[in-house]
């Protein structure tokens, strides 16, 4: 098998595997709505406040549905003995990695990607900021998946390991958060934003390229 063949199939695999288990697609999505929707409720009728706010709620409520989708990335794999067989693959371990976050991302951050338009609306933001904040979705939620993957790879033997999972993670996503909702923010003032999403680019470049090594190193040490 080739080493493409290999990356699809993971990808194939791991969607097929989210289809059956649909509450990994649900949880998430249904926990970024109910966030959102909550906040003009417990901000009251201000719609010029929610408007300005609109940015940080989404993304706040990104971030933490992200978060809340983490520990299935290799939990179940760890739990049936795939992860061990995927160690012992011939293939480079970080490629397959990459292909694992992949899946994710589509099962969990590109529902929030296709949802977010509607809920921005519900808010009140602008139509001149509803293409940025699907650019910043765009380019920072997949960040937000390799990042996490360190995390939950440091943390998939443990039994309790939620708790030490968002206090790894957490403060490396504050990065993605300030940038992508202040570009939101600029672009609804009509302000530029090419420094804010240059930067979330770069990030972006940087977790695919340096995440899955240490991906990898840390799941070979939870497993041995």
């Amino acid at each position: 098998m080739s080493l493409a063949t290999a990356f699809f199939a993971i990808i194939r695999r791991d969607l097929l595997l989210a289809l059956r288990r649909r509450s990994e697609i649900a949880n998430p999505l249904f926990f970024f709505v109910l966030v959102i929707t909550l906040f003009p409720l417990g901000v009251g009728a201000k719609p010029h406040l929610l408007q300005a706010i609109a940015p940080g709620i989404i993304w706040v409520s990104a971030l933490l549905a992200a978060m809340l989708s983490l520990d299935s990335l290799f939990r179940s794999d760890f739990d049936d003995g795939s992860l061990e067989q995927m160690l012992l693959s011939p293939h480079p371990v970080s490629i397959l990695i990459l292909g694992k976050v992949f899946a994710h991302w589509l099962v969990t951050g590109l529902p929030l990607l296709l949802i977010a338009p509607l809920l921005a609306v519900f808010l009140g933001m602008p139509n001149e900021s509803l293409g940025v904040l699907l650019l910043t979705l765009l380019l920072g939620t997949p960040v937000l998946s390799l990042i996490g993957a360190i995390g939950v790879a440091l943390t998939v033997g443990l039994r309790r390991g939620g708790m030490i999972l968002s206090l790894l993670v957490l403060p490396l996503y504050v990065p993605v958060l300030i940038f992508a909702s202040n570009a939101v923010e600029m672009a609804a003032g009509g302000l530029p934003i090419s420094a804010q999403i240059n930067i979330l680019i770069a990030m972006l470049l940087m977790a695919l390229v340096l995440a899955p090594w240490p991906t990898a190193a840390a799941l070979k040490m939870s497993v041995s």
